[in-house]
């Protein structure tokens, strides 16, 4: 071998050591991305687990298992129909958020996480809806959340896997139960409404007839007022006069019939005034004793004369002259 051959075998295996160690160095480092972890398999056994960063393995020893992603997950529950309670139909759909806690249980404990999960959803909504009734299926949707978090969390946890939150996105019923659920909404619907103004109408008729009746109650209240006034005056006014009467009386038994006479001739001379004051009168009726009302009347003046109260001697009345020319009326 001269040299020529023997500087390129040397070329050669030095080209084919390099090549070896870009195969090993790139069966050694691993570089894991944030949110993942990996499985370290040595002869297809699980040995470790690979965190996010660059990690070295052993070449053509170890092995990448599987990788699994730790991050919060959303996996889409496909619509499916349920059975109520009460045999009504419903096609019903979810969502459910997941996170991965071991990955080495979820790597290894269950085939397919994605998978089962979807299937243990499906089968506990089933579940869990068809013990509801159908009113309260469509009302309760927090109520099958709750359920189904619980149940699908206790499962899961063999998995290694943490269920943050279930919700069921569609609860609908097929086509011929929404009418009838819609004719049954206004009916009933037009049931309140008729109520409502059968108890405004009521009501109102209510409030009506307490006016009245209060308005009644204060007009009576009223005309008793006024009748309790009238009476108090008029017995007043009785009282006055029964006050006039005594002092007329007491007078007149004190001084005699004169101040009785005085106190009459008074009042028919202010009746007589008020008589000859009308202006609508035209005539006025004067009575043939008129000059006995003049003698009353001079009779009086000498009573007011009278000093200290004393009454003077009464004087004989001189006899009344015979009438003249008889003609008991005259002009004004």
């Amino acid at each position: 071998m001269n040299t020529t051959e023997f500087v390129s075998l040397v070329t050669i295996v030095w080209i084919a050591v390099i090549i070896l160690a870009i195969l090993v160095a790139l069966r050694g480092v691993r570089t894991v991305p944030q949110g993942e972890v990996w499985t370290v398999e040595r002869f297809g056994a699980f040995t470790r687990m690979l965190a996010p960063g660059l990690n070295f393995i052993i070449p053509f020893v170890d092995g990448i298992g599987r990788r699994v992603n730790v991050q919060e997950q959303v996996l889409d529950i496909p619509e499916q129909s349920v059975i109520t309670r009460d045999n009504a139909t419903v096609a019903v759909d979810g969502i459910v958020y997941y996170r991965v806690m071991d990955a080495t249980k979820a790597a290894y404990a269950v085939q397919d996480l994605g998978v089962a999960l979807t299937a243990l959803t499906m089968t506990n909504i089933r579940a869990v809806i068809g013990e509801m009734e159908l009113d309260a299926t469509l009302s309760g949707r927090e109520r099958i959340n709750s359920s189904l978090l619980a149940i699908l969390d206790g499962a899961t946890d063999p998995w290694g896997v943490k269920i943050a939150r279930v919700e069921i996105r569609k609860i609908e019923p097929p086509e011929n139960l929404i009418r009838a659920m819609n004719l049954q909404m206004t009916a009933e619907r037009e049931r309140r409404a008729t109520v409502a103004k059968a108890e405004g109408e009521r009501e109102a008729e209510i409030k009506r007839a307490e006016g009245e009746k209060q308005a009644l109650i204060l007009q009576a209240e009223g005309r008793k007022e006024a009748a309790f006034r009238d009476a108090e005056a008029r017995e007043r006014s009785a009282e006055a006069e029964a006050n006039a009467t005594r002092m007329v009386a007491e007078v007149a038994a004190g001084a005699g019939t004169d101040a009785l006479r005085y106190f009459i001739a008074d009042k028919y001379v202010k009746a007589f005034e008020v008589l000859a004051g009308n202006t609508a009168q035209k005539l006025v009726i004067v009575p043939m004793e008129s000059s006995a009302l003049a003698g009353g009347i001079a009779q009086a003046m000498e009573l007011l004369r009278a000093p200290d109260g004393q009454f003077p001697p009464r004087t004989p009345r001189p006899p009344a002259a015979p009438p003249e020319v008889p003609s008991p009326w005259t002009q004004r």
